[in-house]
């Protein structure tokens, strides 16, 4: 039997009054499908437990808990469960990394060195850049995945000067800026930079200056063993044995790549800031431009399909971006997946070697996504157009005596090439600012004003825009 423990978390604010996103007929009826289908998988790939979250813009709409936090005890896995997120744990690394430049305590092409005087290793690239912060961010830096070492055999890890040994001892992989490789060593040193820049513990900064802001009460960056709400991990499933209980463990200095527990509550409060706009200050712990520089692509990989921003996997799925992080520890499996755009995101934590969190998350893009997409559409009011616009309409020309035509289409002044292969899909739609002045809203101008020109007589006669003017004919 499923134990099945369902939340609608949050009443969405702009729906308060109407209805919540979750009571939306067709949204209802796609997370009802969605329910099932989870319901369904979870029973039949016999996983212990599964938490998931939808998350909308600034609310957390659906979120339901399959199944088990602990077998043996038969304790339900709910969406304040927690699990260890592991390296989902990188997205609050970076984070911290964003906010320390921001508050100017480091440049992103500042070497690492520069702030880590031990950071040195065998360079086997010496005609290489020198690795930087940046580098770090968008696994650039050509250091290995792990350290030379066995501490995800026995599970011990290693204490902070230990781990610098072994860095020192390590060489590096790949020159920089040739290939992505991903580095969890590369995410270590982050956290060391986030110590030295900000004077704290990399523990201590980033639950005062990121897990306490966002009330995500709930997240411990270094896991207690007796931590009350944390999930037991276990193994793989082998038919015929009861599944493996993996042990609990401490990644020590190796923290900033893969250590936190969270649940699904908490992060989608993480999720719901990638959304929000302004400047830094409480609750919105970056400001709006810089949460959109670690979301868009700073590493592209040659199939031009994925790379990687500041923190961020970004994926490009039927013409949707998507920024993705998994995370995978012995015990546990998760992912986040969210689409900016839309200001859609989905959460899943399980806690089992085999829980293949991405497939549920794939299913919940194709299911509830669009749906939410189709309810929260804003339907754009038709433009109204000034009767003395009929006045700039007619037939220009370029100095070379190339015609640009002025028309008022769908109720706006638009301008037409007619010598476009496809003169609408190159059309420029002007929006009107002041008096024979307009903002030109597509193409290579977009932004960009342009007035027109009247004479002593009161007829136009002239189109004048940076760089150039058009003559009426």
């Amino acid at each position: 039997m499923i134990i099945i423990f369902v939340l609608i978390a949050w009443v969405p604010t702009e729906l308060a009054g109407i209805e919540s996103l979750a009571e939306n007929a067709e949204v209802s009826a796609a997370i009802a499908v969605f329910d099932v289908w989870c319901q369904h998988t979870v029973y039949n790939r016999e996983q212990p437990g599964v938490s998931i979250g939808i998350v909308y813009d600034q609310d957390l709409i659906w979120a339901k808990g399959y199944g088990y936090a602990d077998l043996e005890k038969k304790i339900p896995a709910t969406p304040k469960t927690a699990y260890r997120i592991a390296s989902i744990t990188k997205l609050f690394t970076a984070t911290a990394i964003l906010q320390l430049r921001d508050a100017r305590k480091l440049q992103l092409d500042d070497p690492v060195a520069k702030h880590l005087n031990w950071f040195h290793l065998n360079d086997t690239f010496d005609d290489s850049p020198v690795i930087t912060i940046r580098h770090l961010l968008t696994h650039t830096s050509g250091l290995p995945r792990e350290l030379n070492a066995l501490y995800w055999d026995d599970m011990n890890f290693p204490e902070h000067g230990e781990f610098i040994k072994m860095f020192q001892e390590s060489s590096t992989i790949l020159p920089r800026e040739t290939e992505l490789k991903y580095s969890n060593v590369g995410f270590n040193a982050l956290g060391e930079v986030v110590a030295s820049a900000s004077g704290k513990p990399y523990p201590d900064y980033v639950r005062e200056n990121i897990l306490e802001p966002l009330g995500m009460t709930g997240t411990e960056v270094m896991p207690r063993k007796n931590m009350p709400t944390l999930a037991k991990g276990y193994g793989f499933r082998i038919p015929g044995q009861p599944r493996r209980v993996e042990p609990f463990f401490d990644k020590r200095a190796l923290a900033a790549s893969g250590n936190m527990a969270s649940t699904v509550e908490d992060l989608a409060r993480f999720m719901s800031l990638q959304f929000r706009d302004g400047a830094a200050g409480g609750a919105q712990i970056l400001k709006g431009s810089t949460l959109r520089e670690m979301h868009r692509v700073h590493w592209l990989r040659p199939n031009w399909k994925s790379g990687w921003g500041l923190g961020w996997s970004v994926v490009k799925v039927d013409g949707q971006v998507r920024i993705t992080h998994g995370g995978s520890v012995p015990g546990y499996k998760t992912f986040v997946s969210v689409v900016p755009a839309d200001k859609f995101a989905v959460v899943v934590l399980t806690n089992a070697e085999d829980g293949n969190p991405s497939s549920y998350a794939k299913n919940a893009f194709a299911i509830i996504a669009p749906a939410v997409k189709k309810a929260t559409a804003v339907t754009e009011e038709a433009p109204v157009s000034d009767s003395s616009w009929t006045r700039y309409t007619g037939h220009y020309e370029w100095s070379d005596g190339s015609p640009v035509e002025v028309m008022l289409l769908n109720g706006e002044l638009t301008l037409v090439d007619p010598t476009e292969d496809n003169p609408w899909d190159g059309r420029i739609r002007l929006e009107p600012v002041s008096e024979g002045v307009f903002r030109m809203k597509d193409q290579a101008q977009k932004g960009e004003l342009i007035r027109f020109e009247i004479d002593e007589k009161g007829e136009v006669t002239r189109i004048i825009m940076p760089g150039y003017s058009l003559l009426r004919k």
